[in-house]
């Protein structure tokens, strides 16, 4: 998978995994060069090989931006039709995961452009009891530079991608 001629089918692919499932998949090494992976719920690709996540909740990432800024994303489209539909037909119509390779840049105030992607994706949500619990207040971003994407590999499930 080549990250620049396929970045609009990734960030497609994201969208589609993060209607699914709700969040993304970050691992990060900690100071120990132990393996570490944090749950994101407000992570969006933009046009342009980054990306950006809101950073209420996490605090083990930026802990160990300061030492390796090195990440990968995990993205998965759990959606349930697309994976029976592709165990019937023995292969994957499209990509089921992809990771994204990147590195994890300067905390920063979200732009009213970032915090108005955050309200539009949740906005289903903003009339019941946990949303401003979770979402309200989601006033810093974390910047990512990414520099190589992967198609998860199932073998002749996924060959052709």
């Amino acid at each position: 998978m080549d990250i620049h001629n396929d970045w609009s089918k990734i960030r497609r692919h994201f969208s589609l995994s993060f209607k699914n499932s709700l969040h993304v998949s970050i691992a990060s090494v900690d100071t120990e060069q132990n393996p570490t992976v944090t749950p994101i719920g407000s992570f969006f690709l933009n046009d342009n090989l980054s990306g950006f996540y809101f950073e209420k909740y996490a605090s083990k990432l930026p802990a160990h931006a300061s030492t390796n800024s090195n990440i990968c994303i995990l993205g998965v489209n759990s959606n349930r039709w697309l994976w029976i539909k592709s165990l019937f037909k023995g292969r994957f119509d499209q990509y089921p995961a992809v990771k994204l390779y990147g590195q994890l840049g300067a905390k920063r105030k979200a732009s009213d452009q970032e915090v108005l992607r955050l309200k539009r994706r949740m906005r289903t949500t903003k009339r019941l009891k946990g949303h401003k619990y979770l979402w309200g207040q989601m006033d810093n971003v974390r910047e990512i530079s990414f520099h190589k994407a992967e198609c998860i590999n199932l073998a002749e499930m996924t060959r052709g991608h």
